[in-house]
């Protein structure tokens, strides 16, 4: 049975058959839907859109790392349009695109296009992105960071030459195999995303750094810095500092489920190599899930001194 998900998704992925029927959607999720085949071609076009928001209100839903699994971003958009409040509510990446599953062009893509055709979308980037670009010289780094030979090493980064029709290691072709749309929305990919009940980093904050002081750093994305802890740690032990006013919602380490703790909620929940896409709505705390589930509001852990969250 053809699938009539969002974007057209059988247009995009002709080769790919559903299984069943969509629900019904609300009036705005139909619009949502033929704005996305109005702008099909778009993407690979030189066309210039306005800075991805990085500050935001209202309802949020917040898709987890997405790494080149589009057939799962898919379902999960699927998912979202069907929501009453869809219209309303703002559409979150947390950043990792690339790298490790199979269509990282067709991450992009589509994260281009749901912008395109729900202006409450924005993004941010993830350490992918940042090795990426690095190695690409899409973005002003320094010689030490050698982000070629790390992107190439370490990142998983075959699928992402793949997809651009690139053979792996060529970076020169690659770099020119990217639309301008792709480069657009990757280099203005913001380090995180503001709001008054939440701040959106890809992989948390320091927790022995102000608040204040990080939060300036975030946003300036100075990319003098060899492997920012806001993009590249891999703890999740770090409870935001002291004075940190919000939770932190992040991605960047797998969590075999969705976790929510004290001022912090850990949203990886496939690695990009097995498991389901989740997507978080807030401030509700509903899960929704790739393979449909819907996991309701939970409480978040008691507050303790480190140990609570502790997944091993």
């Amino acid at each position: 049975m053809r699938r009539t998900g969002v974007a057209g998704h059988s247009r995009l992925h002709r080769s790919h058959s559903g299984g069943g029927p969509c629900p019904r959607r609300a009036q705005a999720a139909s619009e949502v839907d033929e704005s996305l085949h109005r702008n099909a071609t778009d993407c690979n076009q030189g066309i210039r859109m306005e800075p991805l928001p990085t500050r935001i209100d209202e309802p949020v839903a917040v898709i987890g790392d997405v790494h080149g699994q589009t057939d799962k971003l898919w379902r999960v958009l699927e998912r979202l349009q069907s929501l009453p409040d869809f219209a309303q509510r703002w559409v979150v990446f947390i950043g990792d695109f690339v790298d490790r599953g199979p269509d990282p062009r067709g991450a992009v893509e589509t994260a281009i296009r749901v912008r395109q055709a729900h202006p409450r979308t924005t993004a941010i980037m993830g350490n992918h992105e940042l090795a990426m670009l690095g190695a690409l010289r899409l973005i002003d780094v320094p010689e030490y960071s050698n982000w070629d030979e790390r992107w190439l090493d370490h990142y998983d980064a075959e699928p992402t030459f793949g997809s651009y029709g690139v053979p792996f290691g060529d970076l020169p072709a690659l770099r020119d195999a990217l639309p301008p749309a792709h480069v657009e929305f990757l280099t203005g990919l913001p380090w995180a995303v503001e709001h008054p009940q939440y701040l959106f980093v890809h992989a948390g904050l320091e927790p022995h750094t102000p608040f204040g002081m990080q939060l300036q750093i975030l946003r300036t994305r100075d990319f003098t810095l060899n492997r920012p802890h806001w993009l590249c740690s891999k703890s999740v032990h770090d409870e935001p500092p002291p004075d940190c006013p919000v939770t932190v919602v992040s991605g960047h380490v797998y969590v075999p489920e969705v976790t929510f703790g004290d001022r912090r909620i850990l949203i990886d929940t496939t690695g990009g190599v097995g498991g389901e896409l989740s997507c978080v709505l807030l401030p509700e705390q509903v899960v929704l899930t790739s393979s449909g589930n819907v996991v309701p509001a939970t409480q978040p852990a008691k507050p303790r001194k480190r140990s609570w969250w502790k997944l091993w």
